[in-house]
């Protein structure tokens, strides 16, 4: 499904050398903070999953938690947090991966998923792709097969789609 998602683009800040030098961040709080725009992100990621049974959303911390909840509630799916290491309570699995600018590890419980529940993976960015591939991997380490790949926006030129092998993924905005 192809839609111009573009007046959205117009909510999407750019930040120069941040987190560190060369580095463009993709600031998207004043799309959080209007709510028709909030609102217009989470339908479109919903409606490029339309037909497809999810049975639970996967966010990866930190903002996307704020979607995937968003779009669980919307897709009537349960929520499953994904975290940095050292932030859940309980048994957890862990995958270390890379990012655009370092490396990183993150967590899930390790009863979130049940062998054979279809998963939707929810971000607000797509980069390099580490931090999706790494979480894929976790879900498919706890049985759950990927239905999907969710984000608000792409920057193309990273490459991350390609770490992602052949599971579908959607983006609202690239750049």
């Amino acid at each position: 499904m192809t839609a111009d998602h573009g007046a959205l683009r117009s909510f999407v800040r750019d930040i120069a050398d941040y987190p560190v030098a060369g580095v463009t961040f993709r600031d998207i709080t004043p799309l959080l903070g209007d709510s028709a725009a909030l609102a217009q992100a989470v339908d479109a990621m919903v409606e490029q999953f339309a037909g497809v049974p999810i049975d639970r959303v996967v966010g990866v911390e930190a903002r996307g938690f704020i979607f995937g909840a968003a779009v669980a509630y919307r897709a009537g799916a349960g929520f499953v947090p994904v975290r940095k290491a050292g932030k859940l309570p309980w048994a957890v699995v862990r995958e270390e991966y890379n990012l655009e600018y370092g490396s990183d590890k993150l967590e899930i419980h390790r009863d979130a998923i049940h062998p054979g529940e279809r998963i939707l993976i929810v971000d607000d960015v797509l980069a390099t792709g580490g931090t999706a591939a790494a979480t894929a991997k976790l879900v498919e380490t706890l049985g759950g097969v990927v239905a999907g790949l969710a984000f608000l926006l792409e920057i193309d030129d990273l490459g991350g789609r390609a770490k992602l092998g052949e599971r579908t993924a959607q983006a609202l905005l690239h750049y």
